[in-house]
């Protein structure tokens, strides 16, 4: 395109270009670029003219040219496709009537701010500043994939696809990108699926307030993502699967406030990824399924009532839980396991009450994971768990043991004080005591003489075969609560 024959808009733009000035075509705070598909000739910039402006526009000796207009009407393609633009591209409140194509462009800077467009192709895009297109309307999805920038991303109050819509892909695709600073990004409503898959972050990806609206699909999809700090979404609301498995967040993976609603799916996927700190804090009750398998966490902030129906932590490894809270309010989490009783999630609580000194909490935890197996061993198996869990706790309530053995010593004390056995040799036989004589009977490590030497009959015979009985499984569940204990130890 010949730069001499231009409409007057043009003529306008083509001066101010080597200077690095500024042409604002706006006619007033009201001006909607919305309706810029009304706008006439004496604001409209044709594509053909832009690109060759760009690359090959004219440059003032000691002036640093930029393209920086605002309000325009761009009518074509604006085809940068593989070009080289050497200066700052701001073109802010304009209406586009096809998407800018920029893949593989080497760029300094791109700003659209509060334009109107039906979609962006700038995949394998090279920045040498920044992107931003904070505030923007865009109808199709912007295509960003592999692109590297040297600056940060800005897509603050964007509005991206359509309500309603069931766009064919990503309606933001930044996957396999590389931004060196921050993908910045509050106040964002994506009515469709925002990529973020293998991407990395060299600051923080910033979400606050976002609206990602996908249902029945996946609204973020940020597997293998890395940041080099923070990923903050706090109020997200987020319908559709929030997948990030495989992340790398150093710091905090926020989420407080927010509220994740997938019914019938996944709504957060975090499996395997390595998180510094998970905040759910007085975020709303999650819809669908929670998978946090083989994570690793340094601290877990959620509230129980914050859990969906289906938890999935096998594998889940986390230092510090908070709140702190008693066991029983943690303890039916585990229990929504979809595959049913695991023991490691058991473990990894009893290792975080540990963490922090709280021994009781941490046996009450151990106890209701052998409850929890009991449940899937074999009947006989199952009546000695019982035996065992009522005499002692399994091992964690030793005083429950104590009690049991004064029980029965003080029953066969009163009934054989009142009910001596005679003596099987009456001249050797020592004097009875009935203590020593129930003493005998219960602890079969113990010989008074008292039960060698006199010998019940009838039903106090049958008493006596009972205290036997119950002596020794006392003592075999006492055994093994104390070596439960040292294995503990």
């Amino acid at each position: 395109m010949d730069l001499t024959d231009l409409t007057p808009a043009e003529r306008r733009v083509r001066d101010a270009f080597p200077l690095g000035e500024g042409v604002d075509f706006r006619e007033g705070d009201e001006d909607d670029p919305g309706r810029g598909a009304g706008w006439g000739p004496e604001r409209t910039l044709r594509a053909g003219f832009l690109r060759e402006l760009l690359l090959a526009g004219p440059v003032a000796e000691g002036r640093t040219a930029g393209l920086k207009v605002a309000g325009a009407r761009v009518t074509g393609r604006l085809d940068l496709k593989y070009g080289t633009v050497t200066c700052a591209v701001r073109l802010r409140a304009c209406h586009f009537e096809q998407a800018p194509d920029l893949y593989g462009a080497r760029i300094s800077a791109l700003v659209l701010t509060d334009s109107v467009l039906p979609g962006l192709a700038a995949g394998t895009l090279r920045a040498d500043g920044v992107l931003r297109i904070t505030c923007c309307r865009i109808a199709g999805p912007v295509r960003l994939q592999g692109a590297k920038l040297a600056g940060a991303f800005f897509a603050n109050g964007a509005r991206l696809g359509a309500p309603g819509a069931d766009p064919e892909e990503a309606v933001l695709q930044l996957n396999h990108a590389e931004v060196a600073t921050d993908v910045w990004a509050p106040g964002l409503v994506a009515h469709g699926t925002v990529q973020l898959n293998g991407a990395v972050v060299g600051g923080q990806v910033n979400l606050n307030d976002a609206v990602l609206d996908a249902p029945g699909g996946t609204a973020l999809h940020a597997e293998v993502l890395a940041v080099g700090t923070d990923l903050h979404a706090m109020r997200l609301r987020a319908r559709g699967r929030v997948n990030l498995s495989g992340a790398r967040i150093p710091r905090q993976l926020n989420l407080a406030y927010a509220r994740l609603s997938n019914p019938g799916g996944h709504a957060l996927r975090a499996s395997s990824a390595v998180v510094g700190e998970l905040w759910l804090r007085s975020a709303a009750p999650i819809e669908g399924t929670v998978n946090l398998r083989r994570a690793q966490l340094d601290l877990l902030h959620v509230p129980p009532e914050v859990w969906p129906e289906r938890v999935q932590l096998d594998g889940l490894a986390y230092r510090v839980l908070t709140p702190h809270l008693p066991p029983e309010q943690r303890l039916p989490l585990l229990e929504r396991e979809p595959d049913g009783y695991l023991p490691y999630p058991y473990e990894q609580l009893t290792t975080a009450y540990r963490t922090v000194g709280d021994d009781g909490a941490a046996r009450t935890v151990q106890l209701a994971k052998l409850r929890r197996r009991r449940g899937t061993l074999p009947v006989y198996a199952r009546l000695w768990g019982y035996l065992q869990d009522a005499a002692v706790g399994y091992g964690f309530r030793p005083m429950r043991a104590a009690l049991w053995l004064l029980l029965l010593l003080c029953t066969g004390t009163l009934v054989f004080a009142l009910h001596h056995p005679p003596a099987l040799k009456p001249s050797e036989a020592p004097a009875f005591n009935p203590l020593f004589y129930t003493l005998d009977l219960l602890l079969p490590i113990i010989d008074f003489g008292q039960e060698s030497a006199y010998a019940p009959r009838g039903g106090f015979q049958w008493l006596s075969y009972l205290l036997i009985a119950l002596g020794w499984v006392l003592a075999t569940t006492i055994a093994a609560g104390i070596t439960r204990s040292l294995n503990r130890q």
